[in-house]
């Protein structure tokens, strides 16, 4: 979900380009297995609209301005620290209301993904939507894209009944073939949550397969010290200035959807210290994130880290998929999981030595990343996982081997489970 600098993906997504033109020896069958794919967190292009705000002194009162990492029109009217500031969440804490309801944005703004369901919606992935078009994909017609807003989580904002519209409609428009679903990163997560929220028949009529690139199901570390220090979306680097990090850690510690992307106590237990608190002396893993939280003075957010954290679920025999997956991870490069920060107040400015770190894929760690392995247990359908040593968190969906498999995956019929 994280990285330190845009250059990053923006070196893979040529690298990947000028390597790996398309891919090779996997052509899909005539009346080729249609795709669906959901990016990873912030590479939705969004559209955001101000009418009449009051929330935010000193920032337009209308107008609009986009996010997404890598925005190639960054708004000169609305800085960083009012983009902040407009974006963060109103939570009610009233009880009596389900917790879907509790959420909204400030009055007189509103959000929606730009383009959706094309791909033009998320064009990071250029390397991922130029492979299948190599081999005979049409883009909005057998690629499309299940964008989201990367605040929410898929119980929020008709996630559900859109994402499965959109599966209905690529399905019927390709001649009643099943989709096949992809996703990278923070994607998968919503992908699960569509799989585990349908019926079985649902599945058995629409549904070919699912690949997850590097998928965050059970969360990553390092969403503990962003509600602490933020992270702009625009060049997913932290903010360089107090007033930014503040502004940046506040909306983030508002999203229900940093809780979700945490790393889940029931997985990672202590292995990985997320939070070190230079002035106390203490550390705090994500079995400890509730005296986090308390000691930081964040009651609501403790509230949302009990609802959210482990929100998606995927472990359980009750939560498996329920269809041919096909995951891809990367290994063997240093990941950031946790920081050192001076105290526990949000709104801290903090460099690249502050970060502890472990194995992973240069975003998420191994513990993430093979947490999938749960799924080996899955009766009937295959399942895989399978590592590209030295390949980058944002490189792996364009990367020529995962490609190569993803096209294979493709061409495969699907497992037959009537049996069940």
């Amino acid at each position: 979900m994280l990285v330190k600098s845009w250059l990053r993906i923006v070196i893979a997504a040529v690298i990947a380009l000028a390597v790996f033109p398309g891919a090779a020896g996997a052509s899909p069958p005539p009346g080729r297995t249609p795709v669906v794919f959901f990016p990873g967190y912030g590479l939705t292009r969004l559209d955001v609209t101000v009418d009449g705000q009051t929330t935010a002194p000193g920032c337009p009162r209308s107008g609009s301005f986009g996010s997404w990492f890598a925005n190639d029109h960054p708004s000169a009217e609305f800085g960083q620290v009012c983009q902040d500031r407009l974006l963060t969440l109103h939570y009610d804490p009233d009880p009596a209301k389900p917790m879907p309801a509790r959420f909204s944005y400030p009055p007189g703004v509103t959000v929606h993904v730009a383009g959706y369901g094309r791909t033009d919606s998320a064009p990071a992935y250029e390397p991922l939507y130029r492979a299948l078009e190599a081999s005979g994909y049409r883009r909005d017609h057998d690629i499309r894209v299940a964008g989201y807003d990367p605040r929410l989580t898929p119980d929020l904002d008709g996630f559900l009944e859109r994402t499965r519209r959109l599966v209905e409609d690529t399905y019927r428009e390709n001649g009643d073939r099943p989709v096949h679903l992809a996703g990278h990163s923070n994607g998968p997560l919503y992908a699960q949550y569509l799989l585990t929220h349908t019926t079985r028949a649902w599945r058995d009529k629409y549904i070919h397969g699912f690949t997850p690139f590097a998928g965050n199901l059970p969360g990553q570390g390092l969403l503990y010290p962003t509600m602490f220090t933020g992270l702009n979306i625009q060049d997913f680097g932290t903010p360089k200035t107090a007033e930014n990090a503040r502004s940046s850690a506040l909306m983030y510690l508002s999203a229900p959807s940093t809780y979700m992307s945490a790393s889940d106590p029931a997985v990672f237990g202590d292995r990985e210290v997320v939070v070190q608190d230079t002035s106390t002396g203490r550390s705090y893993t994500p079995r400890d994130y509730r005296r986090l939280f308390a000691d930081a003075h964040l009651p609501v957010a403790g509230e949302l880290a009990d609802h959210y954290l482990g929100f998606v679920k995927f472990t359980d025999p009750r939560s498996f998929p329920g269809v041919d997956v096909y995951a891809e991870k990367g290994s063997g490069l240093p990941t950031s999981v946790g920081a050192r920060l001076a105290g526990l107040p949000p709104g801290q400015v903090v460099d690249a030595g502050a970060f502890l770190t472990r194995d992973g894929d240069g975003n998420q760690e191994d513990i993430t990343n093979e947490a999938v392995l749960a799924w080996r247990s899955m009766p009937c359908h295959r399942f895989s996982l399978t590592d590209n040593p030295g390949v980058d968190h944002f490189a792996l969906p364009g990367h020529h081997a995962a490609l190569d498999r993803l096209l294979t995956h493709l061409g495969q019929p699907r497992t037959s489970c009537r049996e069940r």
